[in-house]
């Protein structure tokens, strides 16, 4: 039962909320606050979203959809609306109950029709049902309601229509310095109020919300006075409800909402502006021949023309994909996911040899790698000093390389194969047959591998063959133009053996400098690197082998308990899911590293703990891992609150992850730490532990410098 009173009560708040575009439970309750200082609008709208809220649960709509405050915000706007422009009277209760439902029928048709094509509704719900409400007031037979004022506009900026009894009445009349007073009464218009207290509070709660919003906000307002004084378009000044609910409105939603915040975003917002004067002046024009305000539809039209043009032209301009309902959140997650995640695009390169080999020639090497051939590797295994070859070293035997397994370096299909050339003796060349022994592979389309100089009549397979990473295909040789045995290794983008080649990263591999051994992921090794894949501990990666049904149940000392399990959605993206909480944290496992990508949900929950514990593990004995977190959305944080202010532009904090694994008697321990890190100086915020056995994984310990959260982690199937 109190999970429902939590999930209505999240319902009716971000209601409000999602109003500016947002879930913030402070702005939520301030505009909650802000909407009875008219109490017969406040009431009304507060109805009319219960009235939403109830039938939209009735009929078992997405429940998530529904507590986010999609199907209800427009009906509040329609009884706020609605109680502004009438008195209150039988007739009145009886249309805002049947304005209410065809404000939220018409939501639900538009929501599946706009929804198809990827387009948001906006507010195009409550300007259809107050045109038809309006409509049908105005006409002969009236309706039995009684209007405050014949004209929008008038009933805006008139101070005198407020209701002027106690405080909320004198809050109309309560002055700041011009500009302040304009920008805030252009917020309170939204709500349809003249009140400059009424902006401030909604101000402050969009500052608490989100600081480039405000900054967003600002911007244009300026723009908005600035085009207005050099244009002269209105004279008189532009009307508060204009101001905030298309204006302002609009550029918040195209330059800190749609878009991810950044310089190009700002600049977008002020053109969309630019357009809104072009719009607001149009639309009065063609709606005011039926006596209709022009209410917030310049806002809806500009916003869904721009966002169609924004997704069919490529560039620099960024879509928010996932949306956070913040656009700090927006924009470190796109960051991060830009600095994390562009691997993604790579197909899963190995290396097509077991054991260490020694790059004898890198890209561009001095040797043959020249020119549009210049992409490529030559592999030999030396010994401790650096020879490639036991004495005498006059025959192909003789050399560490040579009649060594090559691998196949990626799924795919041969599609060229040769296998009848002759090895060469040692310091000569065939440069009739330069390539020598040569197979090429198929990975996907528009990548291929070529192996070369492989040993006469070695090869495993054939024209047609189906290889899977890691499948011998051959023998390493010294055919072609190969005065010793070595391996020749590229990519290319077409099936030919003598092919151009292209610069592509092998996905993981380890490095040696001197004594120490570093993991390199999605990397082209230097010439002269001593390299080999990565050695996979098979503990650690079957304590992270998280598969679709895995069901885990994580319990504290104090009582704490939630069970996670694994689910994939419609594009195939793993994710853990607490069922307690409804918190999701989305993962990826390689097969090498288990990393997450991206957590939505209670951050009190055990799940966030485990995220922030897990972050990043590479399956290798005493391996690290380096990565970097996403900024959280700060709170009151004057430093976080700077830093949100100019992420746009530059970000000067960031919260780094470092995870070793160390051998502990028959167990592994991974200990995870969190700094923030500033350009002259770092902190430590979290250190973490992660416990595993044969079993898989034992429990966690994550300490936040003011907390201590220890979990036992008991598996509740295993498939």
């Amino acid at each position: 039962m109190s999970n429902n009173y939590t999930y209505y009560l999240k319902a009716i708040v971000n209601s409000y909320a999602i109003v500016f575009f947002s879930q913030n439970r402070v702005l939520g309750l301030l505009l909650i606050l802000v909407s009875f200082f008219n109490p017969a609008a406040g009431a009304s709208g507060l109805f009319c979203v219960l009235v939403s809220l109830a039938y939209v649960g009735f009929a078992k709509y997405d429940r998530q959809d529904v507590e986010k405050g999609f199907f209800c915000f427009n009906s509040l706007l329609f009884g706020i609306g609605f109680g502004t422009f009438y008195h209150v009277n039988p007739a009145f209760l009886i249309w805002l109950v049947v304005g209410c439902l065809l404000c939220t029928f018409v939501t639900i048709n538009l929501w599946a029709l706009l929804g198809k094509f990827k387009l948001p509704f906006l507010s195009l719900p409550f300007i259809i049902t107050f045109w038809v409400m309006l409509s049908a007031a105005n006409s002969i037979f009236q309706m039995g309601l009684h209007q405050n004022s014949s004209a929008i506009l008038n009933e805006l900026n008139d101070a005198n229509n407020m209701h002027n009894t106690g405080l909320f009445g004198l809050s109309g009349y309560v002055h700041f310095y011009y500009y302040p007073d304009l920008f805030f009464k252009a917020l309170s218009a939204v709500f349809f109020q003249n009140s400059a207290i009424a902006g401030l509070l909604i101000a402050i709660g969009i500052l608490v919300w989100s600081r480039i919003a405000m900054s967003v906000l600002i911007l244009c307002f300026t723009a908005v006075l600035v085009f207005n004084q050099l244009t002269g378009i209105y004279p008189e000044g532009i009307s508060h409800y204009h101001l905030g609910s298309n204006f302002m409105i609009t550029a918040m939603a195209i330059g800190s909402f749609f878009l991810v915040p950044s310089w190009r975003s700002y600049v977008w917002s002020v053109v969309a502006v630019l357009f809104t004067f072009l719009f607001v002046n149009a639309f009065t024009r063609l709606i005011g021949v039926f006596d209709l305000p022009v209410l917030s539809l310049p806002f809806c039209v500009i916003s869904i023309l721009l966002l169609v043009l924004f997704r069919s032209q490529k560039g620099k301009t960024k879509l928010v994909v996932l949306q956070h309902y913040s656009p700090e959140k927006n924009l470190y997650q796109s960051l991060n996911c830009d600095e994390r995640l562009c691997n993604f695009k790579y197909f899963d390169i190995k290396l097509p040899f077991m054991g260490s080999w020694l790059v004898s020639q890198g890209y561009n090497g001095d040797i043959t790698h020249k020119h549009e051939w210049g992409q490529a590797l030559d592999f030999v295994i030396a010994d401790e000093d650096n020879k490639t070859y036991l004495l005498p070293g006059t025959l192909p035997e003789n050399f560490y390389c040579y009649n060594k397994p090559v691998l196949a370096c990626g799924d795919g299909v041969v599609v060229e194969l040769v296998d009848h050339i002759e090895d060469n003796e040692i310091g000569a060349i065939n440069i009739k047959e330069n390539w020598g022994n040569t197979i090429v592979i198929k990975h996907t389309d528009g990548l291929y591998s070529k192996v070369s100089h492989l040993k006469k009549g070695s090869t495993k397979v054939s024209i047609g063959h189906h290889v899977k990473q890691g499948d011998i295909i051959a023998l390493c040789g010294n055919s072609g133009r190969s005065p010793e045995p070595h391996l020749h290794f590229q990519l290319q983008a077409t099936p030919y053996i003598g092919s151009k080649t292209i610069a592509y990263p092998f996905s993981y591999y380890t490095a040696q400098d001197g004594g120490r051994v570093s993991l390199k992921n999605y990397d082209t090794p230097a010439e002269g690197s001593l390299i080999k894949p990565v050695a996979i501990n098979p503990m650690l990666k079957n304590a992270f082998d998280f598969r679709p049904g895995y069901v885990v149940n994580v319990a504290t000392e104090s009582g704490a308990a939630e069970t996670f399990e694994v689910y994939t959605d419609s594009f195939k993206q793993s994710y853990l899911y607490s069922k307690q909480t409804g918190a999701i944290a989305y993962f990826v496992n390689d097969g090498t590293t288990f990393y997450f990508t991206g957590f939505y949900g209670d951050e009190t929950s055990l799940l966030y703990a485990f995220y922030l514990a897990a972050y990043k593990v590479v399956f290798t004995d005493n391996g690290s891992a380096n990565d970097t977190y996403p900024l959280p959305g700060n709170g009151f944080n004057l430093a976080g609150w700077l830093q949100d202010l100019i992420a746009p532009f530059y970000r000067y904090i960031k919260l780094s992850y470092q995870s070793n694994n160390t051998a502990d008697g028959s167990k592994i321990k991974i200990t995870g730490i969190q700094r923030k890190n500033l350009p002259n100086s770092g902190k430590q915020l979290m250190e973490a532990v992660i416990t595993i056995d044969a079993q898989g994984i034992c429990g966690f310990m994550v300490n936040n410098n003011k907390s201590t959260t220890s979990a036992q982690w008991t598996t509740g199937n295993i498939y």
